[in-house]
């Protein structure tokens, strides 16, 4: 039976969708320097937002998050170490917020009232990846198809895409900096995709006994067996 994930409720409850590879996403930033970094940032609270711009739910939404709503393709607003607002759609945003602002559901819902749009509270729906380093765009390259380089993907962006065969929402924070935002049931096979993806760019001091190890066959189901999650075999790099 496949374990139960907490994302809301009593902190003693919570549980990471990520928590058992923590102990390895840890590993691959060490020691430094190190060209990659790469860990978890859960229980971020997330909200959709359906709006159309020009209309006032748009503007009281806008309002009641102190933050404009994205108004083209890719636009990230806000500020990722606070609130920022991705945009999903014409209609459609994503706002990401620290795990303490779960206080802006309500509020928002109040914002809107009667009017058209809606309000839903998606925190448990994703995770976030946080990749960085010199070396992460090299990383999502491998298996992401958009085009990430700076001139058409700069710190402030976000899109949907796929990395491996899994759909996930792409964001660029910074420079080096990216978050990659997987649903839930698919965010041990994202972080073991990557994970296998940053494999050539670890520090050469940071090379466990794991890595000595000849490749085992990518099997996502082997993952889901709780004695063996943890040195469960990652999934091989799709290019």
């Amino acid at each position: 039976m496949a374990d139960i994930l907490f994302t809301q409720g009593p902190d003693e409850l919570k549980r990471a969708p990520l928590a058992h590879l923590h102990r390895r996403l840890e590993e691959v930033s060490q020691p430094a320097p190190s060209t990659i970094r790469l860990g978890e940032r859960p229980f971020t609270t997330q909200i959709g937002l359906r709006a159309v711009p020009g209309t006032a739910a748009h503007r009281a939404l806008a309002g009641a998050l102190g933050v404009e709503l994205p108004a083209r393709v890719g636009e990230v607003t806000g500020d990722a170490a606070d609130v920022a607002v991705l945009w999903l759609g014409p209609d459609e945003f994503l706002v990401v917020a620290p795990p303490e602002r779960a206080e802006l559901v309500p509020r928002l819902q109040d914002a809107l009232g009667s009017e058209p749009g809606q309000v839903v509270d998606l925190s448990a729906n994703r995770t976030i990846v946080e990749l960085g380093g010199s070396a992460a765009r090299d990383v999502l390259d491998k298996g992401s198809p958009a085009d990430l380089h700076p001139r058409v993907f700069p710190a402030r962006t976000a899109v949907t895409t796929t990395l491996g065969p899994a759909a996930v929402l792409l964001w660029r924070t910074a420079e080096d900096g990216w978050r990659v935002l997987p649903r839930a049931s698919f965010a041990e096979y994202t972080a073991l995709w990557l994970l296998d993806a940053v494999r050539e760019h670890r520090h050469p001091a940071s090379d466990g006994a794991s890595d000595a190890a000849p490749d085992a066959a990518a099997d996502p189901a082997s993952a889901s067996t709780p004695d063996s999650r943890e040195e469960a075999a990652w999934p091989a790099t799709m290019a």
